[in-house]
């Protein structure tokens, strides 16, 4: 059975001490190595990259993104009717987007200053294995 991305919900607690934001149900014990991404504004979009060995998590740290999946496949094959899964990250929510291997990503800010925290389950360098497809607007879906 082939494993789907999907949202690990997180949560917040507040009290007169301020706000705790949390994700209870992650289990980070896969992950060798995080970094964040800033697009350079709202209106650019990373994309298409991903790994077929490989699995991110994505959480939103610092304002919301807008990240599509697609299978790698659609890519190598040539597929056309394949849907991506839209996700909206926002970083007063605490979610984080688990992309499985095989799959790859679009990730747009939503608002300038947006930072994304990435995390990975391979070091830098230790499998090859990052794949890069051209990126066209209308790839993107509209979120409404």
């Amino acid at each position: 059975m082939k494993v789907l991305p999907q949202i690990i919900k997180g949560n917040s607690h507040a009290d007169d001490r301020g706000v705790l934001q949390f994700n209870n149900d992650f289990n980070a014990l896969e992950v060798k190595r995080i970094y964040t991404i800033e697009n350079r504004d709202a209106a650019f979009v990373r994309g298409w990259q991903g790994h077929k060995i490989e699995q991110r998590w994505f959480s939103a740290i610092k304002g919301s993104f807008k990240i599509q999946i697609l299978s790698i496949a659609y890519f190598e094959k040539g597929l056309k009717d394949l849907q991506p899964y839209c996700f909206v990250l926002k970083a007063d929510q605490m979610d984080i987007l688990h992309v499985p291997a095989g799959f790859v990503s679009s990730i747009q800010a939503l608002e300038e200053g947006a930072k994304l925290l990435v995390l990975a389950d391979y070091k830098l360098g230790e499998v090859d294995d990052e794949f890069r497809f051209e990126y066209h607007a209308d790839d993107f879906l509209t979120i409404k």
